[in-house]
Formats: C-alpha cells, structure tokens, sequence
C-alpha cells in the first residue's frame, strides 16, 4: 500500500482530493503536488522559474468530447502554440514561434534531422495520462527544443485488482453526411499482481471527411497526408516490478499507426478568386500517407539509493513517415522517365537509440541545496527515400550525442530560491558522400557532394530564480539555452553547387536557442494567474521560406518576443473561468548585416490569441464547458499573405449515468466559415487554399469497470 501512494504522489494529477468537491475544482488544489518528469531536477508546478503547463487527464478529456485533433487540442490549452492545421502534418505549428521537442514518457518523437512534422500524430490521446509543458528553449533533453518540450505521460495503473475501461465515440457534421461519419473506441485493462504491475490497452479510431461551414469537402492534403479519410491504431503496453516499497522497473512499447484510406483527391481552388481547396473521389496514385511508429523505453528507479533519487533510461524510436505522390518538378528525372511523367513519392525513416541517466539529492546542507546530475546518449539515423523509384533524396545521416549535465536548486533564503544548470553537448554528424537527385540543378542532372563528419561542441547554460513576494505572490526570471538542428535533410537534398563538402557546409550548424522569460504567478482567494514575458533570440536561426509554394530553409538571425497570460477565477467550487492571452512576434535577418529586418509570417509564428472558458459542474452528474477563441489579425511583410481573423466557439456537455458516463461535445459551435491560419499566412498555393472545419458533433460514452 505505500508503495502505491508513493508512486502515486509523484506523478498523478488526481492523487490529492477533497471530500465534497467536484472533480474540476479537485484538480486545481492537486496540481500543486504535480512532480514535474520532463524536468531532471523533478520540480514540482508553480516552483518553477519558467512557465510549465500541466495538462491534466480531466483537461485532454474535455477536449477529446470535442475535437479528437491532436494539434487543436494543443492549441486550445497551450495561448502560444499555433492553430491546427487539420492535417496530419504539423508543419506551421510552432510554439513560442520555434520547433517544440515531442516526448512520450521522455522518449524523443520528433525527427529534427529531416523534420517531416508529423510528431503531432505518434500517439493516440486515450494513451495518455497528462501533458507536461515546458515553455521556451530548454536543453534538459537534448536536440530539438528550441521552443519548448511537450512530453506525453502515459497512463500508469492504478494499482489494485484488476479493472477495465472501454469508451465509444462518434462525429459528423451536424448538417449530417455519411462521408463525414467517424468512430473511435478504446479499451484498458491494468492491475497488479503481486510484486508485479500491468497495463495494456487499444484505440482504434477511423476518421470520415471534413466539411465547412458551407457543407462542402474540404479539399484533402494530397501531399503532407490528411486526418480525415483516415484510420488509426494504437496499442499501449507496460509492465512493472517493484523490487520494494522504493525501486521498480518498466517496460513500456507504444505503437501507433495512421494511414489515409486514399478514396479523394484535391481539388485545387483560385486564390485570385477566393475559391476554396476542396475534394472529389478518386484513386490517387501511389500509396497512402501514413505515419508508423514504435516508442519503448525501459526505465529504472530508485526513490532511495543511499538518499539519493536514481533513474536510468533505455529506449529507442522507429518512425516511417510516408507522404503522399505526384509528379513535382523536384522528382523528374528524363534518364527515367520523359520531363512531367515520373511519379514518385517519398518516406521519412528514423530510427533513434539512446539513454538517459540521473542521480538527484534534495536535502543537503539541512534542505538548502539540492544537486541533480547525469547524461544522455543519443544516436539517430535518418534518411529520405523516395520509394517509387528508389532514389535516395536525403542520404542516411547519423547524429550521435553525449551530454553531461549538473544542475543545482538552492533555497538561497526563506522566500528566494534560486536555479542553475550547465549541460556540455557533444554532437557528431556523419554523413557518406552521395549525389543529389538529377531535378537540384539547372540544367537537371544534380551534383556530386563530399562527405563528412563534422563534429559539434556547445556548453549551454540555465538560470533562474524564484521569489516568493508574499503568501499568494510569486515572481519568477529566467535564462536558458537550447541546443537544436536545423533540417539537415532539407538542407543537403537542396545543394546545387558542386564540390560542396559536408565538413564546410554552414548551414549544418546547431541552432542555439537563447531564451530570457520575467513573470509573475499569483494564487489568491478565488483567483489565479500566470504572466510571463519572454525573449527568444538565435544568431544563427532556422527560418522556412515559400520560394515557388515549396519551402526552404534559411539560415538567419531571428529574433522572437511574446507575453503568455493565464487566468482564472473560481467562482465557487462549481464554477470555474479561465482567460488566456498570448502575442507573439519576430524578426528575422534576411539582408546578412546582423539586424533583423523581416517579419516572420505564419509558417513560422503564432497569431495573437484570446481565449475565454467557463467550466460548470452543475451537479455529481451534470457538467458543462464553453469555450472561445479569438485569433486575431495580422499583416507580414510579404503581400501575398495576409491573415483576416477569426473566432471559434465550441462547447460540450458530461453526464454520468448509472453504468458510465456520457458526453455531447460540438466543436464550431456557431459554425464559422473561415480559411485556416496557414492557408492565410503561411501557403500560396491554390491547393491548400484550405477552410477549416464547421460545426461538428461527436457523442460519447466510456465506462470503467
């Protein structure tokens, strides 16, 4: 029984509660004991000297009664992460305007060195137990979070006998198609047994087609890949043994697949017209979008090792994302095929390896010290084919890295702590020499490139401090770096001069990531709030550009600044409003004299955002939620992008029966028709002219058992 209230304690949201109160109101005095693992010092929320986010199981579940989009489901709870682009792509989904680090239980899903931005779909949301967020640049896991980090928690069992759960649920257009029917269903069955405990648990989920507000497709992603007309698998496996009341260890392994059913192609619309993208049946060429990938992990800890806290961590990631085909201008070859005839398509593979190891000790020096250290070993191999013919696109590219790092909290005096870390980045990246493919010159016939290995060294630095001003104020500050790659894949398929060497080549530098945040937390009475402001810069940054509707990278100085506003009031323990706020800018230097001079537009940045939800228990039985969003409007430098505006209302309903509990959820409430924040300010081309969704229902039951 200790055991499980120790484990309990340390990563569950729902562990401290209080008799008579609603679950909602429950959460808000739990989160305050919430141990942070995305972190390695294994803060707790709201001591922290920079904005963390904990998305709680009841928050993912009001979200998925509405919308089952991985992306908008982000996008409604995190005020600086983008609007969802509907699509299996993330692509354009940035935070605090940068690429955010996607775990799963601290296993890396993202895949920097030819970034496919399909992480936002490797796991199913039935699988998770919380989100954990981290806001701005952080180098606590390495390559890749130059924004942020966003780990998914998985579920753990709860210990006790033997219990089940199965859920259902549907959507449609309320104006009510059968081509817009999806379903999803879900079972868990977890335990324990001994000194032993389980989980294992299965989503299935198929998707129909997306309508606007108008009634009709919406035009389907032919290329990047497409949710809707799709289906998804996943399955969740773990297993535990508890050596004693203090050490354990697991085995996790997720799988998770989606793949378009490939029935509709695009439709391109006329951007001179105002004419939408939309779809028709057919039979596209090749084979289906399809994202497939297999996390596991096997983690060790020790709460106790001679006072100290121990955690070790093997794991490895398989990731084959496969986009869709066409006969692009970039696929032709004529020693193939005659000029415009050769289809092809391409497919992203990685494959990861690595480990994680920690020692920590809070009490030192009676409490006033605390010390956390360790490393990480990484080695990712990735490569870019194109599958039709053979063709490699990108060249297998391996990325090897050792980081030590140290960080220190120190209770500096009763109202003041203070935080600071240094990690050491030893990175490698080998790649052998290869030929690009014929269409990167003019005339057509590609070049030759030397290979390399080119190797890497930064120390990257933290600080931070917390004071606690009064018993319900607390200011916060801090500085941190993090340590990212630009996509190399992008960057080598794209090089047209010959006698270009990898070992030379500047555009395979690290971006470092240099993040400032001030900010304010405050919990009084009835009301909360949490405002920052922060600072991102990067002397040698990473920036897509559209040239001709396809994106490249370019290698600039940028400069990103912002606020981030959370506030609530609690009404009384059944009624709860929340405010969100978040404006965000930056620059970037497209002229090389060291000063930015260039508005980033939405392929790179966030709009501003304002968000407003008031969540009502109304009885044991009976709870509701509203909620708004105001994207506002926004120019950029670039004329032919330019970005109107809109606001979404969504709303659901819960309900607990006798045996289970029920949900109505409409997502689009007053059925808005409006073009998608990227279709506006990110895209040209007249085949992603894309509206987003309009009204849709899904209804909703699981049970536990």
């Amino acid at each position: 029984m200790f055991r499980r209230s120790r484990l309990c304690l340390s990563i569950s949201l729902t562990c401290l509660t209080l008799p008579g109160l609603p679950a909602f109101a429950q959460q808000a005095v739990a989160l305050d004991a919430v141990t942070i693992s995305a972190t390695r010092a294994r803060s707790e929320a709201g001591k922290t000297p920079q904005k963390i986010t904990v998305i709680s199981r009841e928050q993912i579940e009001q979200q998925l009664a509405i919308t089952s989009d991985h992306g908008q489901v982000l996008s409604n709870l995190i005020p600086s992460y983008s609007p969802s682009r509907q699509k299996m792509t993330s692509s354009g989904e940035t935070f605090r305007g940068r690429s955010a680090l996607v775990l799963i239980d601290g296993v890396p899903q993202s895949t920097p060195l030819r970034d496919s931005s399909r992480d936002g779909y490797t796991i199913d949301l039935s699988m998770v137990e919380r989100i954990e967020v981290i806001h701005g640049a952080s180098a606590e896991h390495g390559l890749g979070a130059t924004g942020g980090i966003i780990n998914y928690v998985t579920r753990r069992p709860a210990g006790g006998t033997f219990k089940q759960h199965a859920g259902i649920s549907l959507n449609a257009p309320t104006d009510y198609e059968s081509e817009g029917l999806g379903y999803k269903l879900d079972y868990r069955l977890e335990g324990n047994q001994g000194n032993w405990d389980y989980l294992a648990a299965l989503g299935w989920q198929t998707r129909g087609m997306f309508y606007d507000a108008d009634g009709e497709l919406i035009g389907v992603d032919d290329t990047q890949g497409d949710i809707m007309d799709s289906t998804s698998t996943d399955l969740l496996l773990k297993l535990g043994y508890w050596f004693n009341d203090d050490q354990n260890l697991e085995l996790m392994i997720n799988r998770f697949e989606i793949e378009g059913e490939h029935e509709y192609v695009n439709v391109p619309g006329d951007r001179a017209n105002g004419t939408p993208a939309t779809s028709r049946k057919g039979e596209p060429l090749g084979e289906a979008p399809q994202n497939e990938v297999l996390a596991t992990s096997l983690s060790y800890k020790h709460h106790d090792f001679s006072g100290n806290h121990l955690t070790a961590q093997l794991y490895s990631q398989r990731f084959r994302g496969r986009f869709g085909g066409g006969s692009h201008a970039s696929f032709q070859d004529t020693s193939i095929a005659p000029a415009g005839n050769l289809f092809d398509q391409s497919q992203n593979e990685s494959d990861k390896y690595g480990g994680k190891f920690s020692i920590s000790r809070e009490d030192m020096f009676d409490g006033l010290l605390g010390l956390t250290g360790g490393f990480d070993l990484l080695q990712d191999t990735t490569s870019q084919m194109l599958i039709e013919t053979g063709r490699e696109w990108v060249p297998e590219t391996r990325f090897r890295n050792f980081a030590p790092f140290l960080q220190a909290d120190i209770q500096a005096t009763e109202r003041l702590s203070l935080h600071t870390g240094v990690r050491h980045e030893f990175a490698r990246l080998d790649v052998d020499g290869f030929r690009t493919i014929a269409s990167t010159t003019t005339p057509p016939g590609g070049v030759s490139v030397e290979g390399g290995s080119p190797t890497f060294e930064e120390t990257l630095f933290n600080a931070g401090l917390v004071f606690q001003a009064t018993d319900w104020a607390q200011v916060f500050a801090n500085y941190s770096e993090g340590f990212g790659m630009p996509d190399v894949g992008r960057v080598l398929r794209g090089i047209s001069q010959p006698d270009q060497s990898v070992d030379s080549f500047l555009d395979l530098q690290p971006i470092v990531t240099d993040n400032r945040e001030i900010g304010l937390r405050f919990n009084h009475g009835p009301f909360d709030a949490e405002i920052s402001y922060f600072e991102s810069d990067a002397e040698l940054g990473s920036r897509l550009q559209n040239v001709g509707g396809i994106f490249q990278v370019r290698r600039e100085r940028t400069e990103i600044s912002g606020i981030e506003a959370t506030t609530g009031w609690q009404i009384n323990p059944a009624h709860r409003l929340q405010a969100t706020y978040a404006q965000v800018d930056g620059q970037s230097d497209t002229d090389d004299d060291g000063k930015v001079d260039t508005d980033l537009d939405g392929a790179n940045i966030s709009p501003d955002r304002f968000g407003l939800s008031w969540q009502a228990n109304w009885s044991d039985k009976l709870n509701t939620r509203l909620q708004a969003n105001h994207y506002a409007s926004r120019s950029f430098d670039n004329p032919d992008l330019e970005f109107d505006g809109y606001n979404l209302f969504d709303a659901s309903l819960g309900y607990s029966l006798p045996v289970g509990e029920a949900s109505v959820g409409i997502e689009n409430l007053l059925n808005k028709d409006y073009l998608s924040y990227y279709a506006q300010a990110a895209s040209v081309r007249d085949d992603q002219m894309f509206k987003g969704r309009g009204r849709t229902l899904t209804l909703g039951y699981r049970v536990s058992f």
